[in-house]
């Protein structure tokens, strides 16, 4: 081979990739039978493929609206799971505390037992109860039973019926045994009580 045939052979594949280059655009168009471009064929062409473009572009945005959809969804479930674990296993850990609660109201319930108590040990107890009551009101933990409520089946455990003849008091707790407790609005122990029931004086 030439120098001179050397020279030219990078351009001759130059313009041979051009070429192909020229012809895969020209697969593009529509030709008529005279080999002259039909305007009309390609413009249907184009319309075809724009069409289907369309088509692809709305499968390819709803499947990623789908995906995006289903993936926060998935986030929502798993931060609702984790608070329902968390909130489970603080309510948990606090009604193991309900006994040690139950602890000191039985030993306050006799006022003129614990009043005889030494004062420095009573105070000391004393400020214990209170601190535990603080942790309980940080989280949210209230107490629930008091004597002179409406019965609330909700709230309250009927432990005795006690007879009155006084009507007011149809249906009031008459005695509170136990102390109950909620968490914010679900009960974490019902308050076991007597309820007073009225019963109309036959004399």
């Amino acid at each position: 081979m030439s120098d001179e045939e050397e020279k030219n052979k990078p351009f001759e594949v130059a313009r041979g990739d051009s070429a192909e280059s020229v012809d895969s655009e020209i697969l593009e168009f529509e030709f008529n039978e005279d080999g002259e471009e039909d305007l009309k064929k390609t413009l249907k062409k184009f319309r075809a493929d724009l069409k289907e473009a369309k088509v692809q572009k709305e499968e390819y945005l709803t499947g990623w609206q789908k995906e995006r959809a289903e993936f926060a969804n998935y986030r929502k479930n798993e931060d609702d799971r984790k608070a329902m674990f968390s909130e489970s296993m603080r309510e948990r850990i606090l009604t193991r505390f309900l006994g040690v609660i139950d602890s000191f109201n039985m030993a306050f319930a006799n006022k003129d037992v614990w009043e005889k108590v030494d004062e420095n040990w009573r105070r000391g107890v004393e400020y214990i109860y209170g601190q535990m009551n603080t942790v309980f009101e940080e989280y949210g933990v209230k107490g629930v039973g008091e004597v002179g409520e409406t019965f609330d089946p909700n709230i309250h455990q009927p432990i005795e019926m006690v007879q009155t003849d006084k009507k007011e008091l149809d249906h009031k707790v008459s005695v509170v045994i136990q102390k109950g407790y909620k968490l914010g609005d679900r009960v974490m122990r019902p308050a076991r009580v007597n309820v007073h029931e009225y019963k109309e004086n036959q004399q």
